[in-house]
Parts: structure tokens; sequence; C-alpha cells
């Protein structure tokens, strides 16, 4: 395909999506299936162009004076891809499969509109209903924060430390480029160009032997500020398909115990397969049953409680842009009902001395440091380990990494702006003794 059949193809898709309402990935897919002249490549550079304008729909729409698939493609090439109108004319030529010519009112805007003078919203890029709330999070930075929130994600992977070390994997992997994390001693970061198709992780060698797994660095440090240790008792709360568990393992060194449960059996299905292949033996899934509470002979045993907790996902808007446009109100409301319950039930769970870590991929203070004071409010007995404390672990990275961070009162805050990673907030709970 040519590159204004690519570009053409990609507005068909976000006019079937905002047609259909349905997620990007079933749209991209129905399109292949009827598209199946399309290559590997052409596809990837289709779901480029897709995603970039999905993170950038609101301002490309601004900057084009218009919302339509159209409007909102050509402004992104402008804003994301930083294309000049000569650029964007070649691509929509009019030649078979591509995009009609450029109107003059479009060539006028791709020259001169800019977005200075847009709202916050449009300058950031998320629906209008949730600036109060990144208000809240951020004041006056919000724009800044959350245009980087509408930034492509890099591809990050975390070395398994039961089965190799981080230099050996990265020179076994030196044809895709990766480089050491900033901050997790256990990462390696691929940086992708916009068209570039994702390398085929799971097809590597290094990953069929455990040895790798993919996992944002600010979801590896989420579980490395836990700081657990050989021979604790630790329970992962919400394990999901185990990212966390497997990190908790490894840092553990496959000594003492972790139970893995989550309240969705359904998520925790793909656990299985990746301990065995990680090469975790520390740890014990207790499947969720609907008679029976899985974690009885727990209570008040636990050295530490690690909750990811369920959130509304705003800190991986990155790696899901369309879920930002498809969130509602409602789902706030059911997340924070979510994330209240699954807090009381760690504060049955943990010991005296012990520790609650939570975290979200969430960069919205109604999930965070809201949800840690009302927490303190319902149980006496815990107090907030320091971020000093919490971020010990990462040794001598440990106070640029508390200078990058937005810092408050209950725990830290990761963003795409201040750390590179994910959004994350990580806050840890100690239980007197």
């Amino acid at each position: 395909m040519t590159p204004g059949a690519r570009l053409a193809a990609a507005i068909e898709i976000i006019g079937d999506i905002e047609e259909t309402r349905r997620p990007a990935a079933s749209a991209l897919k129905d399109w292949g299936l009827h598209h199946r002249f399309a290559g590997s490549g052409d596809r990837a550079a289709i779901a480029g162009l897709l995603y970039d304008a999905l993170r950038r729909r609101a301002s490309a729409a601004y900057l084009m004076g218009r919302a339509t698939p159209r409007a909102v493609l050509l402004g992104m090439l402008k804003i994301e891809r930083g294309l000049d109108v000569a650029a964007i004319a070649a691509l929509c030529d009019g030649s078979r499969h591509a995009p009609a010519p450029l109107e003059e009112e479009e060539r006028a805007h791709l020259a001169a509109a800019t977005l200075d003078a847009a709202p916050a919203p449009v300058a950031g890029d998320y629906p209008e209903w949730l600036d109060p709330y990144f208000a809240a999070a951020f004041g006056e930075e919000r724009c800044e924060e959350l245009a980087a929130l509408a930034s492509r994600a890099p591809l990050d992977l975390r070395v398994n430390a039961l089965k190799a070390d981080r230099d050996r994997i990265a020179a076994e992997l030196a044809e895709l480029g990766p480089v050491a994390t900033r901050w997790s001693p256990f990462g390696l970061r691929i940086r992708l160009s916009a068209d570039a198709k994702s390398p085929a992780i799971h097809a590597e060698p290094a990953f069929r032997k455990g040895q790798i797994e993919l996992q944002d660095e600010g979801s590896q440090l989420a579980a490395l500020l836990s700081a657990a240790r050989a021979r604790e008792q630790v329970v992962d709360l919400c394990a999901g398909a185990g990212g966390k568990t497997l990190a908790l393992a490894a840092m553990m060194a496959n000594r003492g115990q972790i139970f893995a449960t989550d309240t969705d059996k359904r998520r925790l299905a793909p656990i299985h397969e990746r301990l065995e292949r990680a090469g975790a033996r520390n740890v014990q899934v207790r499947t969720p049953r609907a008679t029976a509470d899985v974690l009885v002979d727990l209570s008040g045993r636990a050295d530490l409680v690690l909750i990811d907790a369920p959130c509304t996902g705003t800190g991986v808007w990155r790696r899901n842009p369309d879920a930002k446009w498809r969130i509602r109100p409602g789902a706030l409301a059911e997340r924070l009902n979510e994330q209240v319950a699954v807090l009381n039930r760690a504060a049955t769970l943990v010991k005296p001395g012990g520790r609650i870590v939570y975290a979200t991929c969430s960069v919205l203070e109604e999930e965070n440091g809201a949800q840690i004071r009302a927490f303190l409010a319902r149980h006496e007995g815990f107090t907030i380990v320091s971020p000093a404390e919490v971020t010990s672990t990462l040794g001598e990275r440990a106070f640029l990494f508390r200078r990058a961070v937005r810092l408050s009162e209950e725990g830290l805050l990761m963003t795409p702006l201040r750390t590179d990673t994910d959004g994350f907030f990580v806050a840890m709970l100690r239980r007197r003794e």
C-alpha cells in the first residue's frame, strides 16, 4: 500500500470507531479481515496513524476547525508527526486509494493554526468533563502533563533476575537497540519509530525461556518499591495476569511465599503458564470461589500486601489512547468503590509491623491520595511510610527519583512528563506493632 492509501485506511477506521463506538483494536482487526491484501507492514503503519490520531484527537480537531475523521488525521500529521503542508498534500494527492486533495481551508489551517489559545482539555487531549479532576491532580501543569500522556509509549522489558542479567539480555537483543531503563535496574527500553512494527518479543528465545517479560518501567517500579524480601509472606491481592507477581518472585529470589489472587478468576488464567516459564517457584495461586474466602488462613499473617488496584487507567493512556474517549463518570465511581473494598480487605491480612503497598495506574487524586486518607480515617493503627524510606530500595537512583516524581503526603506519582514512565501512584502503609 502507498503512504496515501494507508492514510485513507486510517481515516476510514476512525470513522468506523466513531460510528460504532467500539474499541480501536476491534475496528483494526475487522478492517484487516476485510482487506487481506494489506501486509503486516501496512497494518502496523495504519495502526500507528490511527492510535496517534486518537492520542491527539482533540488538539487535531481544534487545529483544523472541525472534528471529522479526515480533519483529525490531517491535524495529527502536523501536531504529532511534524509534517508540513507540502508533505501532507503529497499524501492527499487524490490518486487511487489516496485521500482527496487538500481543500484551501485545510491548507490554511495546516499552515497557520496553532494551539496557543487552546483550552486545557484541547491542549492536553482529554475529555472536558475530566478537567476538574486533572486540575486537582496537576494544577496549572495539567496541559503539559496530559500532553505527555498523549505521546507514544516506548516498549519496555523486565529482565527476570531468576534466569538472566540485564547486560547479557541487552547483548542478545542488540538488533532491537535496547537501552537500560533510567530507574529500574531490571529494565530495558526499545524505542520505536512512528511507522515501525512492534518487534515479535514473544518469539524471541529470551522470552520463550522466561528471561524477559513485557512490562512498563513504571509497573516494574511499583513492584520494586514494595521492597519484597526473601522469606517474607506476601499477598498479591489483585494479581491479574501476574506481571507484578513475577517481579516479586524475582525480587525474593524464590524464597518466602507469594499468594496471588484476584476477584475475577478469568484475569488469573494466564498466570500459571507465566509462572512456569519464569521459573517462579514460591507462588501459590489462590483462585477465587463464590462460597469461600480463599485467604482466610492468611488473616493477620502477611508481611506485605500488594494492591495493584482496579482503576480508571488514566496513567496508561499512552498505550490505550481510545480508552480516554470512552471513559464515563460512572466508571470512576465504580473503581472508587472497588478500591475501598480491596484496601479494607488488605487491612485484615497484614500483620503488626507489616505493610500495605497501594498502587494504581491512574493519575487522579480521587483514586490515589484521597483513597489513602480515607483508609486512614477508617482504620486506626496504620501510618504512612515516608517517600524517603519507600524509595530507598532504588539505591543510588533514589535521590534523583524523588526529585523527579510528584510527591505528596500520601505517596508518590510517576508520570510520562516527569519520569518517562506510565502514570503510576504508589503509597506504603505500615501497621503499628
